[in-house]
């Protein structure tokens, strides 16, 4: 049986959410069934640290062993640059030609415009493209995002469906009039569920390997650093945090280009020796394992899964009430939301579940259950019958 070809386009393989999703798809998709082939940007814009680029070989690795073709677009970069963006297009355009791909699926912004026109010019039979949230507010001036929402809004016409993280998502792309609904379909993001089960942690002797004194609360984020995860907002509430919780310490896991604003925002405070910055960890199931709760302070979330990782592995969360991350954390229920960049709320938020075990066991408890039907074999499962209903529906063989 002649294997379906696939090409899975994106900006930035690095550490971030979206590249992490669309690794777990290329890897998980059958290869008895798909030729799979995933071209990507030299993520150069994300300035990675060693621990980063050390944790993103090992993703390449992972994908090469399970069959996936990588390909490098050195062109391919989230900026504007209309030259690279030409040639980024172009090469993009002659790989789809060589390679006579059945189906094109496309993820995040900058590649869901080149890669999706490519494969119209190509005469793809089948474009998929996932957002991975959207950038219709927070990113740009007025002026330039009325004209990429008519970007999207032309692109999404050629576009067989459009993959949205959550139901909200979906809502805010019909709102913004990108395409009608019948064109959306919602799969959430998987996690690899497997890494989070069956563990047999010490977490004392892990606390004590980081230096964090035995009895001290912990409080946990994980992300890139980037103004959009709002980690700035942070450490403005981990100091009133501290005034009123002196046994306190903040893990971040993760690395970007605001690290050293960070470092250096947390000293003018007086907060530095409540912060370890870990960089990128492979032990992330370790380190959940040891925090007391999970906080992460975006200005916008497409859905966020990293707060699935955290609610497997029992942790409440503090999170700001953006995007998908209404859908993933349940208010109440398996944590506390608050409205974004308000540093007070959330300190007060922090703190009131950390002077209060029973209510962090009570959403802790609720959130595995919850976070149980976000498996990553659950998202590659619905992607394939998504292809599969597409390649019935055009007669692709």
């Amino acid at each position: 049986m002649k294997k379906i070809k696939i090409l899975h386009i994106i900006t930035r393989f690095d550490k971030g959410g979206s590249a992490e999703n669309t690794l777990l798809t290329v890897i998980g998709l059958d290869k008895e069934r798909y030729d799979v082939t995933m071209a990507y940007g030299p993520s150069t814009e994300s300035l990675m640290s060693e621990s980063e680029a050390w944790a993103n070989r090992i993703d390449q690795e992972r994908a090469k062993s399970a069959g996936v073709k990588l390909i490098l677009i050195p062109e391919l970069i989230r900026s504007i640059s209309p030259i690279k963006d030409f040639k980024a297009f172009l090469k993009i355009f002659l790989l789809i030609k060589r390679e006579k791909y059945t189906i094109i699926h496309t993820h995040t912004s900058k590649a869901g415009i080149l890669g999706r026109w490519a494969a119209i010019f190509a005469g793809i039979p089948i474009i998929i493209h996932t957002p991975h949230g959207h950038a219709f507010t927070g990113y740009f001036g007025r002026f330039v995002t009325y004209i990429f929402i008519l970007i999207e809004r032309i692109t999404a016409i050629f576009t067989d469906t459009i993959i949205t993280l959550t139901d909200r998502c979906k809502k805010e792309h019909i709102e913004f009039k990108i395409t009608p609904p019948e064109k959306f379909r919602t799969i959430h993001s998987g996690v690899e569920m497997e890494r989070f089960f069956n563990l047999n942690i010490d977490t004392e002797n892990k606390r004590r390997s980081l230096g964090i004194t035995n009895g001290y609360h912990v409080v946990g984020t994980i992300g890139r650093f980037t103004p959009i995860k709002g980690h700035k907002y942070l450490i403005d509430a981990i100091k009133i945090v501290s005034e009123k919780i002196a046994d306190v310490r903040f893990i971040f896991v993760g690395e970007g280009p605001l690290r050293l604003n960070l470092i250096k925002q947390a000293e003018s405070l007086g907060v530095i020796d409540k912060i370890l910055f870990l960089g990128w960890r492979e032990d992330v199931p370790e380190i959940l394992s040891i925090i007391d709760l999970f906080v992460l302070t975006s200005l916008y979330e497409g859905m966020g899964k990293v707060f699935i990782e955290a609610m497997i592995m029992e942790k409440p969360v503090v999170a700001t009430r953006v995007g998908g991350v209404q859908d993933i954390v349940r208010d109440g229920e398996d944590g506390i939301l608050i409205p974004v960049k308000e540093s007070v709320r959330l300190a007060e938020a922090i703190i009131t579940l950390l002077e209060d075990k029973d209510k962090r066991k009570k959403m802790g408890k609720s959130g595995k259950v919850h976070a149980s039907l976000y498996s990553d074999k659950a998202m590659v499962a619905k992607i394939d019958r998504l292809y599969n209903d597409w390649i019935q529906e055009k007669g692709e063989r």
